[in-house]
C-alpha cells in the first residue's frame, strides 16, 4: 500500500500533472491532443506532446488516469479513488477547543 501512496504522492508533485487532473475533472474522456491545447490555453504550459503523453503515463501508473481506446484514438478519464485512500489514511481531525 505504501508503494501506491508513493506513485500518488510523485504524480501529483509536478505542476503539469496537476494542470492535466485539473483539465480532467472539467471534462472526461480527452484526447492527447485536447489534454496538450487545454493546459496551453488554461494554464500557459506548453509542453510537447511527448512530455504530456509521458506525464499521462505515470498518471495512469498511479491510478490517477484510466485509459480507453475508441478506434484510433485513446481516451483519458481521471480517477480519483487514490486520493480517498490517501484521505482515509489520514482523515480530518476535529479541532480541540
Amino acid at each position: 500500500m505504501a508503494d501506491v501512496h508513493a506513485d500518488v504522492y510523485k504524480a501529483l508533485a509536478d505542476p503539469t500533472r496537476r494542470a492535466l487532473l485539473d483539465q480532467l475533472m472539467e471534462r472526461d474522456d480527452q484526447t492527447l491532443f485536447e489534454l496538450c491545447s487545454s493546459i496551453a490555453m488554461k494554464h500557459g504550459l506548453t509542453p510537447t506532446r511527448q512530455a504530456v503523453s509521458q506525464h499521462l503515463d505515470l498518471l495512469e501508473a498511479a491510478g490517477l488516469v484510466r485509459t480507453q481506446k475508441r478506434g484510433r484514438f485513446k481516451l483519458h478519464t481521471i480517477d480519483t479513488s487514490p486520493l480517498a485512500q490517501i484521505a482515509e489514511r489520514w482523515p480530518a481531525r476535529k479541532a480541540s477547543s
